[in-house]
């Protein structure tokens, strides 16, 4: 799994007008899952993205978790994140896993965070989606599963 977090002042997403997820403080969460995702791959970045220290503590340094300042999540799934233009200008989706298996894992990773007692918002699935945020800091970090070890 491959995600972009944003930490957000707000954000936002949409289905043409209607809001269908929003949340305050907090961050959002581009979400994409590889053909060889699992289940450890989901429980390891939602632990990961509890604990990551992006947000400012008194001192205005990044030293508070998402956990310690309460913040809630917004997730929006992005199979493009595992695009590669790495050969001509049309980037090939080969690393992304279907959709059936994507959403499946998908729904697993927004239950892990709820489960660690995170507010999660989300988009829908497979839908063409808007989303608007004010971007905090701004505070952008990819983090990817691929390659760690298993616990």
């Amino acid at each position: 799994m491959k995600l972009v977090i944003q930490r957000v002042r707000r954000a936002v997403v949409r289905l043409g007008r209607d809001a269908i997820g929003a949340i305050g403080p907090g961050a959002l969460i581009l979400t994409g899952v590889a053909t060889d995702s699992t289940l450890f791959d989901v429980r390891y970045l939602a632990r990961k993205v509890s604990a990551l220290r992006i947000f400012d503590d008194e001192q205005g340094r990044l030293n508070r978790s998402l956990r310690d300042v309460g913040g809630a999540v917004l997730v929006v799934s992005q199979f493009t994140l595992y695009g590669d233009a790495a050969h001509g200008n049309r980037p090939g989706y080969t690393d992304a896993a279907p959709p059936d298996r994507a959403q499946a894992l998908l729904e697993e990773f927004i239950a892990a965070l709820r489960a660690l007692g995170h507010d999660v918002q989300t988009g829908r699935f497979g839908a063409a989606m808007q989303v608007e945020l004010e971007n905090d800091g701004p505070v952008t970090l990819i983090l990817e599963s691929r390659g760690r070890p298993q616990d």
